[in-house]
């Protein structure tokens, strides 16, 4: 007999097609909050006016901003936001931005629930793999604040409560986990998203498919997150589509939001494979966004999975459109024609990188529930192949 565990996040509410300007005073008036920190990017804080639209309503608790969040979340960039909203005794983050606004608040909130103030303190915290091959899982305490997030991006951070941060000293990603690290609520207002570049919209919508394909493929898979997978992947197939000849359209944008809402269900819940977890050893050591990760290595990870997962890639097929295509081909397809990389050989790193790519690979959790079992770095180092 099946077994297992759902595990709900400690997310309140969700708001979708509000403007953001509203939502964020309904939880600001909600929650009482009277010192409001805020973390965002630089691109979005300083080129655009879509921050201050979004604060306008509570720029009067407004303590602090914080905009220099750095691609792949270097602890040093946590470490500088978790002393700042510790000097500003702040009360609520409101975090506008994708998923490095959304992770580096999720780990600076560990080092504030734990009272870190130096980039070594995070050693401890981070998961990681056992000699014996057991998963170490660390969980901090509850944390002084919670998030609010405004997302721009379909990476779904906002729907998960593990972020992603990179030990600049050994070029590896580092997951960190705690039940009030994510989001207290989301905020899905697809007007703020016009600002995204369509190459971050487009390949982090990409990547909420990694997150739906290998949630299908998962060892350890559940009905519920089988049922919301299958609806992300026909959301997000028909909204790229159209996102890809009409940027302009709101409804479009929305149903992305939706799909990649849907897909991220699966964050934390199910154990994903290959693609996730040799994409953030990608990502770490050649400096590659997530989406591209996905875009690279996901139609490879499929076909090697293939034969071991054949019912869920006909359901992954159907629900992309088409039963009688290989659920693989049609993922790559989508990718080219959103005018996506295919290819690692389009990334521009060498391909010496490889093996060196594939041996911190087996350092990741993900690559060891991939569904067909990957046991040594030869076997990630053929898949790297074979997506180069």
């Amino acid at each position: 007999m099946k077994t297992g565990v759902f595990n709900y996040l400690e997310l309140d509410r969700v708001h979708f097609g509000t403007p953001a300007a509203e939502a964020l005073q309904t939880e600001a008036t909600q929650r009482d909050a009277q010192r409001i920190f805020v973390v965002t990017s630089q691109s979005l804080n300083r080129k655009t006016d879509a921050v201050t639209a979004a604060l306008s309503r509570i720029q009067p608790q407004v303590v602090g901003l914080f905009d220099a969040c750095i691609e792949h979340t270097p602890r040093e960039s946590v470490i500088a936001l978790a002393n700042a909203v510790r000097a500003a005794n702040a009360d609520l983050i409101v975090s506008i931005g994708g998923g490095t606004v959304i992770d580096t608040v999720k780990v600076a909130l560990v080092a504030l629930a734990e009272n870190l103030s130096r980039i070594e303190q995070l050693d401890d915290w981070h998961i990681r793999v056992a000699a014996d091959g057991s998963r170490i899982t660390p969980l901090p305490r509850q944390p002084p604040c919670r998030q609010i997030v405004v997302p721009t991006t379909l990476s779904g951070a906002e729907f998960s409560d593990l972020g992603g941060c990179t030990d600049t000293r050994f070029g590896t990603k580092q997951g960190y986990t705690g039940a009030f690290i994510g989001a207290a609520a989301v905020i899905l207002d697809p007007r703020i998203t016009v600002h995204t570049p369509d190459r971050l919209w487009l390949s982090t919508g990409v990547r909420a498919v990694d997150h739906a394909v290998e949630a299908l493929c998962s060892v350890n898979a559940q009905p519920l997150i089988d049922a919301t997978s299958v609806r992300a992947l026909a959301l997000l197939g028909r909204s790229l589509k159209r996102y890809a000849t009409t940027p302009d359209d709101l409804d479009a944008r929305l149903d992305g939001q939706m799909g990649a809402w849907l897909a991220a269900t699966s964050i934390r819940r199910t154990e994903y494979g290959a693609s996730h977890g040799l994409g953030h050893a990608l990502g770490a050591d050649a400096g590659v966004p997530h989406g591209i990760t996905s875009c690279v290595l996901l139609p490879t990870v499929m076909r090697y999975n293939a034969e071991a997962c054949a019912p869920q890639m006909a359901e992954i097929a159907a629900a992309l459109g088409d039963a009688s295509r290989p659920a693989a081909d049609q993922v790559e397809a989508l990718i080219a024609n959103l005018g996506l990389p295919t290819r690692l050989s389009q990334l521009g790193f060498g391909h010496e990188r490889l093996a060196i790519i594939a041996q911190k690979g087996m350092a990741n959790p993900w690559v060891h529930t991939n569904p067909r079992k990957i046991t040594e770095a030869a076997q990630l180092e053929a898949l790297l192949e074979q997506a180069w």
